[in-house]
This record gives structure tokens, sequence and C-alpha cells, in this order.
């Protein structure tokens, strides 16, 4: 039997030795991915023009580039090969082995095969920047452009594989810890689509990846009101995502964390509600407890400007604890003059948006 096996292999090299990956592109034609999308070489196509879209999101070389673009264009060629339709599951394997065969880069080969990593949940990543790359091209492709079609999964059915695209979408962004914001993936890949994709199919989209990013976390063992704290400001980037989870993680444990989500909050439940955002009128500042608290902040906004984190938010937080303190046991915000009370609304404001993009502490527990 395995002889057999061999043999049957030894065959279909034999075969496919007659053409390169290159010439074999052409009978991509004959393989259609979904009707409205067209055949698998339009779609090899769209992976080409995503992945040059987005490799300047991710720190690649120029060599890396021409790797990523090289092997983008090479990705799906040896579907076509008897090797592959024969044993699907070596699809991007013989790829690679095809493409040393004609002389490609290593590191082009390399890419071909890695592109499909993870094979499963919790398989291992790409090795190379160019495979990344090209791997989340193929799986925003396909996401964006089924989604517009109308083929997003519903209940247990899913014959695309969108479920298993999205989690190895997101494992490899947080596995290498990328940073990308996803929504602009989801815009470049939408422009590359053959059919209209609407800002609701965007949407839509862009909801299905972050639930399934909410569930990986969760199965991680991240607390639920954490990870959805960080969600709600952080979504879109799943490595960023990740990160800020473990440091909020850190922070909660800390003997200074009493004091830091009481004296935030409280600056933000006064303020989150109002329709208008105030300017600070400096000449009109009264008592020393609201200057000093907004030479604090104003010390915290320079600081994130510089390093946008939220451990450094955090940091800024407990060193403004005094100020906050002092503030709240000396002022009276809600001031009979409307120029004094909309100065304190100000100052608070300000300290309210020191998490923006960063955390939703409303989310946490005792807030």
């Amino acid at each position: 039997m395995i002889q057999a096996r061999f043999a049957d292999a030894a065959f279909f090299m034999r075969e496919d030795s007659s053409k390169t990956l290159e010439e074999m592109l052409p009978k991509l034609d004959s393989l259609i991915f979904q009707p409205a999308l067209g055949s698998m070489r339009k779609k090899s196509e769209r992976i080409v023009e995503i992945t040059k879209n987005i490799v300047t999101y991710f720190n690649l070389t120029k060599k890396e580039i021409a790797f990523a673009n090289r092997a983008a264009y090479l990705s799906k060629a040896d579907l076509v090969t008897n090797m592959v339709i024969e044993m699907t599951s070596l699809q991007g394997t013989i790829g690679k082995f095809y493409a040393l065969r004609d002389g490609e880069d290593t590191q082009t080969a390399q890419a071909i095969e890695e592109h499909y990593m993870p094979r499963q949940a919790g398989g291992a990543s790409p090795t190379t920047k160019a495979g990344f790359a090209i791997g989340i091209a193929d799986r925003l492709d396909s996401l964006v452009g089924l989604f517009a079609v109308g083929m997003a999964p519903t209940g247990t059915k899913d014959p695309f594989g969108l479920r298993r695209a999205a989690i190895g979408l997101l494992q490899n962004l947080m596995q290498l810890k990328i940073n990308f914001d996803l929504d602009k993936g989801i815009e470049i890949a939408a422009a590359c689509q053959p059919v209209p994709v609407s800002d609701k199919h965007k949407q839509s989209c862009a909801e299905f990846i972050r639930g399934r990013l909410q569930n990986m976390l969760l199965d991680e063992g991240h607390r639920y009101d954490i990870v959805n704290a960080v969600m709600a400001a952080q979504g879109a980037n799943p490595a960023a995502a990740l990160d800020s989870i473990k440091v909020l993680e850190e922070w909660i444990e800390k003997e200074s964390w009493s004091s830091i989500l009481p004296a935030f909050s409280r600056c933000v439940r006064i303020t989150r509600d109002l329709d208008e955002t105030f300017e600070i009128n400096v000449d009109k500042l009264v008592e020393k407890e609201e200057k000093d608290l907004l030479r604090a902040v104003e010390k915290a906004e320079s600081a994130l400007s510089v390093t946008p984190s939220t451990n450094e938010f955090f940091m800024r937080v407990e060193k403004m604890i005094p100020a906050i303190d002092k503030f709240f046991d000396n002022v009276l915000v809600m001031d009979k003059e409307p120029v004094v009370k909309e100065n304190r609304l100000g100052i608070l404001q300000k300290i309210s948006a020191l998490s923006s993009k960063l955390v939703d502490l409303s989310y946490i527990e005792g807030f």
C-alpha cells in the first residue's frame, strides 16, 4: 500500500515537473473560489494587491517586501498541481518544494508554505514576515469578500472556514506581536473586491473577528471584565489588546489599585454624560487645587503623547491621585459661576480622556 502511494506520488511529481509554478497560474481560472468573487486566479490577484498595501504596516525590509510580493503571486499555483489535487493537505508545502525546484528564492518558497499557517487553532505561526503578510492578506480577502456576498457563518454552518480564518489571523498577530489595525485591513481588502462592500458588511466582518478575539482571550483565562475593558478601546488591534490586558491584570493586583480606580472613576462619572467638551480658561482658575490638578493632567498628557501605552496611563493616574483627592476634597465642581464650573468640568474631562484608545475602565468591576 505504502509503495503504491509512493509510486503515485512519483508519477504526479513527474507530471508536475513539466511546468513551473508560474506557468501553472492560468489553470487557476478553472477553480472557482466563489461565483460572485471569481476564480482562484482572481483571488490570487487580490492577495497580491492586498499584500502590497499591507506590508508597509509590518516593518518589512525591501527584500522581505520583494519576497512577499513574489510569494503572493505564486501562493495558490500549487492548487492545480497533480500532487495537491490528489492530496489537498499538501497545499503550500508542495508549492514550497516546487518553487525551490523552479529556482525561486528560499524565503519566497518558505512564504508560499507559511501563508497557510497556522493550519489549525494553536498550530505553528509563520517564521517569515513574508509568509505572515500573505497569510493576513489571504484571510482578509476571504473574510471581507464572503461577508460582502452574504456568505457569513450562520449557526454551525461555515462552509468556507471563516471562523478558522479569523482565528488564524488573530493568532498570528498576537503570537508574533504585530500591531495592526484590522479595521484598516478590512478597508484595504474591501477596496480590492470585485463586488461592492457596504459599510454594514465591513462592520459585520469586524464584529465577527472581534467576537473570535473575545472568545480566544476568555478561553486563555483572562477575566471577562478586563477583556471587555481593553477590547472596547483596542478591539481592532489584537496584539496591542493582549498586551494591554496583561498590563491591566498586573495593575489590578497592586495595592495602589484600590486608590487608582476610585480616583479615576470619580472623574469619569461626573463628565461622561456631558454633551459638550469644555475649554479651560486658565485666567479664570480660582483655587490652588484646580490649578495643581490641571498641571498634573497636562504632565500626564505630555507623557502619554510620547508613550501612548496602557502602562504609562496607569503610572500617570497613580501620580495624580493626591491632586485628584485634594481637588474633590476642597473644590466644588458644580460652582454657581458658569465659567468656574466649566473650567472644573474641563479639567475632569481631560483626565477622563487620558484612557482614550487604551482602556475603558467603566467595564471593570467596582468602577
